[in-house]
């Protein structure tokens, strides 16, 4: 079981299983959303959710068509969780908001092109310049 809040703590999850992977990324919209280099998630079945409080969320539509939904907090505006039209049923976790964030490891990383220089990662991860085209396995 993972539990997570918001930084205010308006919005409390929990999360049963295990994540479906740990990613960090680079993408431009990651780093405008976090305020950060990248962004680190760690990707859940979103039937596992259970979610008190009522994040706000964000719509966004990139040049490829892809709706991604980013959830926030409205009071803090701490960036909670987000999902995407290219993979339904699996949700994003910020992983900065789980109660205990060591609990987890990044097994990849995603969209280096972009990355800057001064935001330093693990050379032993995987690493793809781009969004790799390949979906994690959902697990059981």
């Amino acid at each position: 079981m993972f539990k997570g809040s918001c930084l205010c703590g308006g919005v409390k999850y929990e999360i049963k299983g295990e994540p479906i992977i740990v990613a960090h990324c680079h993408c431009i919209d990651c780093q405008k959303r976090s305020g950060a280099g990248h962004s680190t998630g760690s990707m859940f079945l979103e039937e596992n959710f259970d979610i008190k409080g009522s994040p706000s969320k964000f719509n966004y539509i990139d040049i490829g068509g892809k709706t991604t939904t980013h959830f926030f907090c409205a009071h803090c505006g701490s960036p909670l969780f987000g999902k995407n039209t290219t993979m339904p049923g699996v949700m994003t976790v910020s992983a900065g908001t789980l109660e205990f964030p060591n609990s987890i490891e990044p097994q990849v990383v995603v969209c280096a092109k972009f990355k800057n220089h001064w935001d330093v990662m693990d050379d032993s991860l995987e690493t793809f310049d781009d969004m790799p085209d390949w979906k994690p396995e959902f697990g059981a």
